[in-house]
């Protein structure tokens, strides 16, 4: 072995402990670096692997008059399409009759396959099959009867539960969607032999693409060919609509127009006779002919209604929980764009430190390289491995243990939504991109400063470079305080300011160690944030009552007067529409029309979006929510065109523009609504105010509702309280991961930089030693530094992790959602006591150390 190579290995040996370190700083920041980035695109394919694996549907079509043969047939027309019919519709069911989803099971069925979590699929007609949520969240079991309500219509009313099942159009544990029956929200979905379901015929035509299940579901590819394939089929039913409505009216449209042509020549021939007949006998016979004509047309219209062939589409994106599954990932894919760089970014530049800091100390051994006659390349070959050892091996270890176990831990804690088959890949070009980071921190640094030591001549290289002369610091011109600091004090002061490059890496290593955990705080309070001001500091009701027929709420209003809960409500013209301006536009905007304009303020909070000042709501123009002003580049006076659903157009004028965190709102008076559109509002909405409430009641409200009070439904603001809790609650292992390796981080960066610290300083330490200091003076000799730095850092790093987690909400909020930046106390509690913790641990085994130096040694003189 070469002298040089043998020279490495020994230093390399000798100096482990710095070794370590640099390894494992490289090794933190690459493994959170390349973990997070992991975690976005594993949490993606481990869904889309388990739906697929399930045969989950691509496209589902609902249809007002069923599903047959000639249906499945006209959907395999499209390319790659196959289709298959079942019978499905909403019950209610359950010792809560509670609104249930029941599908007609078939043994042959190919998409949608349930996966069992106990017990077994049915096989008589009197076995169903319950959501794996009936079991954990309504105390159903194994072997229990289970009875639905009369209405459901079906071969019988009672089944013996044999299994409980997770279904993949179910991914979400906290939603199953809306219901026209029971309180308005699916509480689970049940099975039983499709024959149970006395149903003509299907009521749902389930939609697969063979060449579409190598692709993400949650990819802008796979929505783009899914929008494709749509289109195509909704092309081939525009045909098959009219076929099926002509071939249900058959013979009972015939017969009604007979019938018709008979009337009409009945009154023909009453018009002639009453030129000439008796007067009362004539009015007789017109008062059958139209009680007759008034039964037909009314006939006939109720044939139409029955027999008009519509069809209802949706993707995967309109199945419960798909749509928030896949914003959760992309949340995290946004915070992984930001938070794991800028903790690469600390550690690469502690580690660029700690490298610099080597070669600077082997000056003498480069010298006596040179004046031996090694060559600079082979000089600095020696220091350039040792460089690479640390990079490569930190990049490695790091890469495999972030790659293969922060997805799955994060997949592990993922509990808000059904077990997925996990599937997390190696992301090669996440690591790579890591190596070449790690590489420019280690190579890099050895590289710059071994040239620059190798520029001096054998002579310079062997004499220790001459030691910085102290000036006078700003706290020397303060007289009266620095007069009345110790001695002790004043040297440490001193000594700070004279090596300014390690105080600025000292305050830069624990001021980013600080921002990244009040990062990882501050990421969870604003998204629970987000939940509380909409619902708390915006919206002050709890539940929305939708009216079947606008202006009609007296039952409704008779329902909620005998409510014990029952506080106050506003009634507003209700509807949806899709606002345009600037070439941009935003759909699903929600737009409300208070009947009295005065008492909005009492319902919804109109805050100026910039200063948060209330204002109220005026009679002309509109107010705009903030995401949606932001989406549309939409400023104060400028005009905006409204479509709603039902096709009514209208331009409108913004009045202001208000603070708003989730969803999309439009406030506008009557008038401006008149104006605007061209008729009046209809009043279909109530926005009422309850007290507190438990989930049973708010349950059996909406049921009493639904049934009793002429209502649609109700929806409760608490539900999507909910959400949002199940929202930031999926992202608490991803936070506390990035809190643990932060401070992980924060302690080996202050442990290595003291470390350099007492090792370009054992000359000076072992001075003060041997002049009588006792050992505890020693050590406070660099404590003291350490303990000023570290104060400073902390407040540097209040300051960075508010920008941190403002830029990083920023990236992760949505198109419907604002995350408000909010920090609550405990985030700067936690930051702060670690990081004073992380000092007094590194005091202590500083301490050690500097007991054990050995005095004779450190104070040989290299001339």
């Amino acid at each position: 072995m070469k002298p040089l190579t043998k020279n490495m290995w020994r230093e390399t040996s000798r100096s482990k402990g710095r070794l370590i370190a640099i390894i494992l700083i490289i090794m933190l920041g690459v493994l959170i670096f390349v973990g997070v980035k992991a975690a976005g695109p594993a949490l993606n394919e481990s869904a889309t692997k388990t739906v697929n694996d399930a045969h989950l549907s691509d496209v589902q079509v609902l249809s007002t008059t069923g599903f047959t043969s000639k249906d499945v047939t006209t959907a395999e027309k499209v390319a790659g399409a196959k289709a298959e019919a079942v019978k499905f519709k909403y019950v209610v069911g359950g010792k809560e009759a509670s609104a249930v989803a029941l599908y007609g099971y078939q043994a042959r069925q190919q998409q949608n396959q349930l996966t069992l979590r106990s017990g077994y699929l049915p096989r008589t007609a009197n076995q169903i099959v319950l959501d794996q949520r009936a079991k954990t969240d309504y105390g159903y079991r194994l072997g229990d009867t289970y009875t639905f309500a009369k209405s459901a219509k079906l071969g019988q009313r009672s089944y013996r539960i044999v299994g409980f099942a997770d279904s993949p159009m179910y991914i979400d544990n906290e939603s199953r969607g809306s219901a026209n029956v029971g309180d308005g929200t699916v509480r689970y979905f049940a099975y039983v032999p499709a024959q149970q379901l006395k149903l003509k015929v299907a009521t749902l035509l389930n939609v697969r693409f063979k060449g579409l299940q190598t692709s993400n579901t949650f990819t802008d590819q796979y929505q783009n060919r899914i929008d494709q394939k749509v289109t195509a089929l909704k092309r081939v039913f525009k045909s098959r609509a009219k076929a099926r409505t002509a071939a249900l009216q058959g013979s009972t449209l015939t017969q009604l127009k007979r019938q018709q042509r008979q009337l009409t020549q009945a009154k023909q021939q009453l018009k002639q006779a009453a030129k000439q007949g008796d007067s009362a006998m004539l009015a007789a016979q017109q008062t059958t002919l139209t009680t007759q004509q008034a039964k037909l047309t009314a006939a006939k219209k109720q044939l139409l209604a029955a027999t008009q062939t519509t069809y209802t589409w949706q993707d995967r994106d309109d199945l419960p929980g798909f749509e928030a599954y896949g914003e959760s990932s992309e949340r995290i894919a946004a915070i992984a764009n930001v938070f794991p760089v800028f903790f690469f970014l600390i550690a690469a530049l502690i580690t660029f430190t700690t490298i610099t800091r080597m070669v600077e100390e082997a000056r003498g051994q480069i010298g006596t390289f040179k004046a031996l006659g090694y060559g600079k390349w082979l000089i600095a070959r020696n220091y350039l491995g040792y460089a690479l050892l640390a990079g490569v091996s930190g990049t490695v270890l790091g890469a495999l243990i972030g790659n293969l176990t922060l997805p799955r831990l994060v997949l592990a804690l993922y509990q808000a939504y059904i077990p997925l088959k996990w599937v997390v890949g190696l992301q090669w070009g996440v690591i790579g991109l890591a190596l070449i980071f790690a590489l420019l921190a280690t190579v890099g640094a050895a590289g710059i400063v071994v040239w620059r030591e190798l520029a001096e001549g054998p002579a310079a290289l062997m004499r220790p470079k001459a030691p910085k002369s102290a000036k006078r610091i700003l706290l020397e011109r303060i007289t009266p305080l620095w007069q009345r600091m110790s001695f002790n004090r004043k040297v440490s002061y001193r000594n700070l300011f004279r090596f300014k490059s390690r105080m600025l890496m000292t305050i830069i290593g624990i001021a980013g160690g600080t921002a990244l955990i009040l990062t990882g705080f501050g990421i969870q309070n604003s998204i629970s944030a987000s939940g509380t001001k909409q619902y708390h500091d915006v919206l002050h009701y709890q539940a929305t009552v939708r009216l079947k027929q606008a202006g009609h709420q007296d039952k409704a209003d008779m329902i909620l007067n005998h409510n014990d809960q029952y506080h106050s409500h506003i009634t507003v013209a209700g509807d949806v529409g899709d606002v345009r301006a600037h070439g941009q536009k935003v759909a699903d905007v929600n737009l409300y029309v208070p009947e009295n304009r005065q008492q909005l303020w009492r319902y919804v909070s109109l805050l100026n979006a910039k200063t948060g000042k209330p204002f109220k709501l005026a009679k002309s123009g509109v107010v705009l929510t903030e995401k949606m002003a932001t989406l549309l580049h939409a400023k104060v006076g400028d005009r905006v065109q409204v479509t709603t659903t039902d096709g009514h157009k209208g331009h409108a004028k913004v009045a202001a523009i208000t603070a708003n965190y989730m969803g999309h709102f439009m406030y506008l008076s009557a008038a401006s609504y008149r104006q605007m559109l061209g008729e009046k509002p209809a009043y279909n909405t109530l926005l009422v105010q309850l007290r507190s409430q438990t989930s049973k009641q708010r349950n059996r409200l909406a049921h009493q509702l639904l049934n009793n009070g002429d209502a649609l439904g109700a929806s409760y603001t608490a539900d999507q309280q909910k959400t949002v809790a199940t929202m930031s609650q999926s992202l608490n292992p991803i936070i506390l991961i990035f809190i643990l390796l932060s401070g992980i981080l924060s302690f080996v960066v202050l442990y290595n930089l003291t470390n350099i610290n007492v090792s370009e300083r054992i000359r000076e330490l072992s001075t003060i030693k041997v002049l009588g200091f006792y050992d505890g003076e020693v050590t406070m000799y660099i404590v003291r530094e350490n303990i000023v730095l570290t104060l400073m850092g902390i407040v540097v790093g209040y300051g960075v992790g508010n920008l941190l987690t403002a830029y990083i909400m920023r990236q992760a909020a949505t198109a419907q959602v604002i995350f408000p930046l909010t920090l609550h106390l405990t985030g700067y509690v936690v930051a702060t006591v670690l990081m004073i913790i992380f000092t007094v641990i590194v005091m202590l085994v500083t301490h050690r150390r500097l007991k054990r130096v050995n005095m004779i040694e450190a104070l040989k003189s290299n001339e």
